[in-house]
């Protein structure tokens, strides 16, 4: 019996490229399947950075809602200060009464219009501190894209090194996923910039 070598060297071949399009398959299921559970939280992210917009315009409508009752107040005030200065003895103690109440109301306004301003600055930072791990989901998102590109490449030429090659923006992405899900400090300005 004779053993052909032709045949030994096509079966190698074709355990080689099973062997690569099956490590390219499973590669590029667990990056779809995490890219699927980056999505999730990614979508929650935006939904409560919307929520911190819409209440930060809230916030600032209803500030400038009492800065405008303030001032009318503070107009009323000077009127009322002016009216008693120029009343007769008879009526100071009642513009005394009003201007009493005028000042309460106006230091009242004056607190609350601080305290809402406070709100949309916390609003604002919510919104931002939400955006920073958006960031990181959309790195993430854009280095599983270009990783599974190239894997899916890498099955058509039949090139270990291109599986390689492609391990890098998967695990760019891989851990920009992990840094959004955990919450850690991680940004990469200049990438985002660019992305932006």
């Amino acid at each position: 019996m004779d053993i052909d070598l032709s045949d030994i060297a096509k079966d190698a071949a074709e355990i080689r490229k099973d062997r690569l399009n099956t490590m390219v398959a499973i590669t590029i299921a667990l990056l779809a399947t995490f890219t699927g559970i980056c999505k999730v939280k990614d979508d929650n992210i935006v939904q409560a950075m919307q929520q911190a917009q819409a209440d930060s315009i809230d916030h600032w409508s209803w500030y400038q809602s009492l800065h405008v009752r303030e001032e009318i107040v503070s107009g009323d005030l000077d009127s009322l200060n002016v009216q008693q200065a120029t009343a007769p003895k008879a009526a100071k103690e009642t513009y005394a009464v009003a201007v009493a109440a005028a000042q309460a109301r106006l230091a009242h306004l004056t607190q609350h219009k601080n305290e809402v301003s406070k709100q949309a600055d916390d609003d604002k930072q919510k919104y931002n501190d939400l955006n920073y791990r958006d960031d990181q989901f959309d790195l993430s998102d854009v280095m599983m894209a270009l990783a599974i590109s190239l894997l899916a490449v890498t099955s058509l030429v039949q090139k270990y090194w291109l599986y390689g090659l492609a391990m890098f923006p998967a695990g760019i992405g891989v851990l920009m996923g992990l840094a959004g899900l955990i919450g850690w400090r991680l940004h990469p300005d200049a990438i985002i910039g660019l992305l932006s």
